[in-house]
């Protein structure tokens, strides 16, 4: 298809059509849940702050995903133990997770029935409201490396940072981070790899600043650095066919989908649903359902993301 205005072909005309054919006639590749290891929670799409490039358009008006509560995440807990699922983390992301007024007791729900937690969250503002903090004190004191806060670094740099975060991101993030360390509580960072340096470049500018600040973060461990590659609808990028695993030399059980959900609840919906990939949270063919049940199906690859993201560049977002 053309582009209207400069006449130009726009990229992935055609493919990313049909669910189960590329454009190309190809059987497009699937994966099975084969490994379940994380349930993921959109505690609702608000935050503090908007970013410049944000995959989910998280902002401080943006409420299409609402505040899910702590006793719909109890519900879904209850499914794990029925299901017999193998999971052992529990992720909260968002929006910004510690905009949620259940947020503390969302996380002290899931630390009581044993799983490891994981917290998407800037360390800004709003996880530093005193009544967060007195929560998180005791989660800390009480749960200690069970439960960790994953925080977005996007870049090593302050100009940087805050070139996607705003004036200021960086210094309140950082702020945020010392109240964590002076806690003991266990921290990992998010990085992005927008900037045009190398991996080794990227991690000796994290390595530096965990330094600075005496942050008890591997730079150089991939979990607790993580730097995803970056998810541009717009790019040209290849459908995944059923023969590319082999081509790839790369297993259907390692993308993200065979190990996770995620469970959002839309504006106006009665209850929540659960989808196939933390990426895809608007794109309702990745919608499986209301019940962990209804999600143990396979998932077609039917997006760029999946590509560019989660088989060509391998990310992942748990821990």
């Amino acid at each position: 298809m053309k582009d209207q205005i400069t006449g130009e072909i726009a990229p992935n005309t055609g493919k990313f059509q049909d669910r189960f054919v590329t454009a190309k006639g190809d059987q497009r590749a699937k994966v099975s849940l084969s490994n379940p290891e994380t349930l993921w929670f959109n505690t609702g799409t608000l935050c503090n702050i908007e970013c410049e490039n944000c995959y989910i358009f998280s902002s401080p008006t943006n409420d299409a995903l609402v505040y899910i509560t702590a006793d719909e995440v109890s519900t879904y807990l209850d499914q794990l133990e029925a299901r017999n699922w193998n999971v052992r983390e529990i992720g909260f992301t968002g929006g910004e997770p510690f905009m949620n007024p259940d947020m503390i007791d969302m996380t002290r729900r899931c630390l009581e029935r044993g799983y490891d937690v994981l917290i998407l969250t800037n360390a800004m503002r709003p996880m530093t409201r005193k009544s967060v903090r007195a929560g998180l004190i005791q989660l800390i004191k009480q749960y200690g490396d069970k439960l960790t806060f994953r925080i977005s670094v996007d870049h090593w740099s302050a100009d940087l940072h805050d070139k996607e975060r705003g004036a200021g991101a960086f210094a309140k993030t950082i702020e945020g981070m010392e109240w964590l360390r002076d806690q003991g509580a266990t921290m990992a960072v998010a990085g992005r790899s927008v900037w045009g340096e190398n991996d080794v470049e990227a991690r000796a500018g994290y390595a530096a600043l965990y330094a600075k600040y005496n942050f008890k973060i591997d730079a150089q461990d991939h979990g607790n650095t993580v730097i995803f590659p970056e998810m541009d609808e717009g790019a040209d990028v290849p459908e995944i066919t059923t023969a590319c695993w082999d081509i790839l030399n790369k297993s259907p059980d390692a993308v993200m989908c065979a190990s996770s959900r995620m469970v959002v609840k839309r504006k106006g919906a009665a209850k929540p649903a659960v989808i196939a990939c933390t990426l895809l949270p608007y794109a309702p063919e990745f919608e499986l359902g209301e019940t962990l049940e209804q999600a143990e199906k396979d998932v077609h690859l039917n997006h760029p993301h999946c590509a560019k993201f989660c088989v060509l560049g391998g990310a992942s977002c748990s821990g």
